[in-house]
């Protein structure tokens, strides 16, 4: 009688090892503990928020804050207005062998004004309006997709007829015709503009996860026990569509600084004697081939701040989603299936269709040996004399 052993693949013991891991990994953990772990585990966004985090705090303590009239000095020695002579014909000053800065890290323009106090101004202000325009889009998208899909009907067919007829205005001509009128009064003001007209994509993400929420048990549950519409829409309905929400406002922040980029650079974004990342670049454009350090600085903040909230995004979006599950180890796996305890066997009672052998599965090993199909948990009761149900050496 002849007798082989094969492995057959174990996905059921995979899936069950994978689940086991997970469920001790968030036992005891409320939703927000479970979020933020997941997002802390994302490395692409932790660092993405630590360089974010820098950038800010190295703009706005670098050059000072000033704010409708208040003036906040900061610790760098020239600031974005002053007109200092030059010094190495406007070259950068920094180098790094030997390691060190200089008066003008980041050179000086052709008046002779520092590049690193233009830059930092200019971050604070692409800053703002990001932000900005992160707030009002994002106020405005929930308060209308909440309303057109809890209510239904007619509200919804006026709010997204409205909402498309935004839709078809391109975003950029609405920005260079207001930026133009309005950018001279500051970027906030620009910021507030530009977010009346940016929330028609997280209006319709909204509305389309309420049109699934309102149907949930939860709240049917909450309308019997005479809760108001408000109260439903904002205390139970809202809070499980908060991480589609967090998600599309930091891809809406993204667009929004590379916007006001485009604006500022076309000449209907900041005015000045104020300055933004954008404007700069249009100031310098002449000298790129003489001077390319006014283009290198102001072009590496716009990108690095872009990718950083993209990053930030892709992490929240993974946190909040429970379908985004990160593969565990061999090693993980092997450590839970042992924790688990001994697989039981499966059980195979089909009759055997080729030759004169049957096999027997134990965990994820086949063994052939005999006529027909024996397993160890057959559930039939055993006969003596019964070759059948005669029990199988384990050793052959």
């Amino acid at each position: 009688m002849n007798t082989s052993l094969t492995e057959q693949p174990g996905t059921e013991t995979q899936a069950l090892a994978e689940i086991s891991i997970e469920q001790k990994e968030t036992e005891g953990l409320s939703q927000g503990q479970i979020v933020r772990r997941r997002f802390f585990r994302h490395r692409g966004a932790l660092i993405s928020m630590i360089v974010l985090a820098f950038i800010i705090i190295l703009a706005f303590t670098s050059v000072g804050v000033a704010l409708w009239g208040i003036r906040i000095p900061g610790w760098w020695q020239y600031s974005w207005e002053e007109i200092p002579p030059k010094v190495n014909n406007g070259a950068p000053t920094m180098s790094l062998w030997p390691l060190q800065f200089g008066d003008h890290p980041f050179g000086q323009d052709e008046v002779g004004r520092d590049i690193f106090a233009v830059v930092m101004r200019g971050t604070q202000q692409s800053i703002m309006v990001m932000v900005i325009v992160g707030v009002v889009a994002t106020l405005l998208g929930v308060l209308v997709g909440a309303t057109a899909g809890y209510y239904g009907k007619w509200t919804d067919s006026v709010l997204m007829r409205f909402t498309d007829i935004i839709i078809t205005i391109p975003l950029i001509v609405i920005g260079s015709v207001l930026g133009f009128a309005l950018g001279s009064l500051g970027a906030a003001l620009l910021g507030v503009v530009i977010g009346f007209f940016a929330w028609t994509t997280m209006a319709r993400l909204v509305r389309g996860e309420f049109l699934t929420l309102r149907e949930r048990e939860f709240v049917d549950a909450a309308r019997v026990s005479g809760a108001r519409d408000r109260r439903i829409i904002f205390r139970h309905i809202l809070p499980n569509a908060v991480g589609i929400i967090v998600v599309n406002a930091t891809l809406l922040m993204a667009g929004a600084i590379l916007l006001e980029s485009a604006l500022s650079f076309l000449g209907f974004g900041v005015q000045s004697p104020d300055t933004s990342l954008g404007k700069i670049i249009s100031e310098n454009q002449a000298a790129f081939s003489t001077r390319p350090w006014l283009f290198w600085w102001p072009g590496l903040f716009i990108i690095a701040i872009a990718l950083c909230v993209n990053f930030i995004g892709d992490g929240l979006r993974d946190a909040f989603d429970p379908r985004q599950k990160k593969m565990p180890s061999e090693r993980a796996m092997a450590r839970a299936g042992r924790a688990s305890g001994p697989l039981v066997p499966s059980v195979d009672t089909t009759p055997a269709t080729t030759g004169d052998t049957h096999m027997v599965d134990v965990g994820i090993q086949t063994a052939y040996s005999g006529d027909t199909i024996v397993n160890f948990n057959d559930p039939r009761r055993e006969e003596p004399g019964d070759v059948q149900h005669e029990p199988l050496d384990p050793e052959r």
